[in-house]
């Protein structure tokens, strides 16, 4: 283990120097779906090839996030954090500048990859500066910044969008990313590493495994679980990286070699529980906002910004909320917590299906999303503080990388499911004439970029033939993730308190 100076006397202001680099990368996991009808428009594409704009960002950012982590625990995460911010940053200039949507898509992988790099290290910061009984409520500005940044996302986007041009959407990114590198130069202390030896093979398996997952999940509606390559189909994909992530947790049960993930994170009760629980979150999370803007935007005849700005009362009572929040986790019951946040996330998304129709008024629609407020507010901190607290400091990047990745996994799988729930609701509901909404709905990976097509061919909303079971069926597809979310729920209700323990 090297020396290295000591953790900050005040370490909040490492953590807000970190906390602007993260809200970026992940305000940019959401920002270009509201950009994707002028994207198209502007770099002559089609559809297909601008999904990828979203996908390939998507998997360049889950599949390095094991080994990332680990590299945060040899190199150090400040070392890391800096580097991937570099990536990012003048990947954003690149996106911004690219003038044909295959370079577009180029530069979405660096961009993903500068991203993977700084996310596990904000959470390992975190866990290494704070001492125990103060983590809660740095975690708990830690999930605001997660929780607020996805919703930010669209109306972020439609502003830069509306005033502007897609391209700021990634300009943008150049001197928020300056700003950020500067802060955490000043800010983030350099902390101990431990030289760890570095587990190839661990590193082939887990990147073939995720990579062949993620891709397969992401475009299995798209191909209708047919064929992606030749005779290649979705099922054998999937099930090829199925079968490299058990290969891998078998090589990392029983080589004698240092491993990249240790098993022995899972001994931890509520590691296991809050990786479960987070997994529910990202789907959840992820696919709620699909069919809402889908319905405010085609049936309701919303642009995407009014859209994105329903969900404002979430945002600001999420905000307002999860410090508050964090406090309470350093001295309160994790699972009391944790658990008001996912039933309250369950129920709300339950709610917004049963009353979502072709004449519902706004006023009938804060109330869930005010709900949904309360759900982001109380769900990330204790989650995240639970799941991070008894783990060794030297396993804090490794823990954090699995933590992070499980969270994106699930959030791949939201989008992905909401595709299928939406076109099964919309051929139940409407039947035939799914072809026309279904230009609108189901577009691949959750139809965010179709409904911008429809709000722009549409502006007066749909016929009113059609208008009410479009609606119902929007509605009907949110309880997928509300039905989802309740097993992150159950799995809350088994925290056990965090031991009680002295500085690390």
């Amino acid at each position: 283990m090297t020396s290295q100076p000591a953790a900050p006397a005040n370490p909040w202001r490492a953590l807000w120097a970190l906390c602007i680099g993260f809200f970026m990368i992940l305000v940019d996991s959401t920002i270009v779906s509201v950009a994707i009808r002028d994207i198209m428009s502007d770099l002559n594409a089609d559809i297909n090839a601008v999904i990828w704009v979203t996908s390939a960002y998507l998997l360049a950012y889950v599949v390095p996030l094991l080994i990332t982590g680990r590299l945060g625990d040899k190199y150090g995460p400040k070392r890391v954090y800096m580097v991937g911010l570099v990536v990012f940053t003048v990947s954003s200039l690149w996106c911004g500048l690219t003038d044909s949507v295959e370079m577009l898509i180029v530069a979405r992988v660096v961009q993903g990859l500068g991203a993977a790099a700084m996310t596990p290290q904000t959470m390992a910061v975190i866990t290494r500066i704070f001492p125990p009984d103060r983590r809660g409520a740095a975690m708990g500005m830690w999930g605001a910044v997660a929780g607020i940044a996805t919703l930010v996302g669209p109306i972020l986007g439609g502003l830069l969008v509306d005033g502007f041009g897609w391209e700021w959407i990634f300009f943008i990114n150049v001197p928020v990313g300056l700003i950020a590198l500067v802060m955490a130069w000043r800010l983030v202390p350099r902390l101990e590493t431990h030289p760890h030896s570095f587990d190839w093979l661990g590193v082939v398996l887990s990147a073939c495994g995720l990579f062949l997952l993620v891709y397969g999940i992401q475009q299995a509606h798209g191909v209708e679980w047919g064929a992606l390559i030749g005779p290649i189909t979705v099922p054998f994909v999937i099930g090829g990286g199925i079968v490299f992530l058990i290969a891998f947790v078998l090589w990392q049960r029983f080589t004698r070699a240092e491993v990249l993930v240790p098993l022995s994170l899972f001994k931890d009760r509520n590691f296991s529980l809050a990786a479960i629980a987070m997994t529910t979150v990202g789907f959840g999370v992820t696919s709620m906002a699909f069919p809402i803007m889908l319905w405010a935007q085609t049936v309701l005849g919303y642009t995407p910004t009014q859209s994105a700005l329903l969900l404002a009362p979430m945002a600001i009572l999420s905000g307002a909320l999860a410090p508050f929040v964090g406090r309470l986790v350093d001295h309160g019951s994790p699972r009391v917590l944790a658990g008001i946040g996912l039933g309250s996330f369950s129920a709300a998304l339950f709610w917004l299906g049963a009353i979502l129709d072709s004449g519902t008024s706004l006023w009938a629609v804060i109330p869930p999303v005010l709900l949904l407020g309360v759900a982001n507010g109380f769900m990330w901190a204790p989650i995240s503080s639970t799941a991070t607290r008894n783990l060794p400091l030297h396993y804090a990047g490794a823990g954090s990388g699995v933590y992070n990745t499980v969270r994106q996994v699930g959030a791949v799988l939201g989008s992905a499911a909401i595709a299928v729930a939406m076109e099964s609701r919309l051929e139940a509901n409407i039947g035939s004439s799914s072809g026309m909404a279904g230009g609108a709905g189901a577009g691949a990976e959750a139809g965010a970029e179709s409904g911008a097509g429809a709000a722009g061919g549409m502006s007066g909303g749909l016929p009113d033939s059609i208008a009410s079971g479009f609606a119902h069926a929007m509605g009907q597809s949110l309880w997928v993730p509300a039905a989802l979310v309740l097993i992150g729920f159950v799995a809350v209700l088994f925290f056990e308190r965090p031991k009680a323990r002295v500085r690390d």
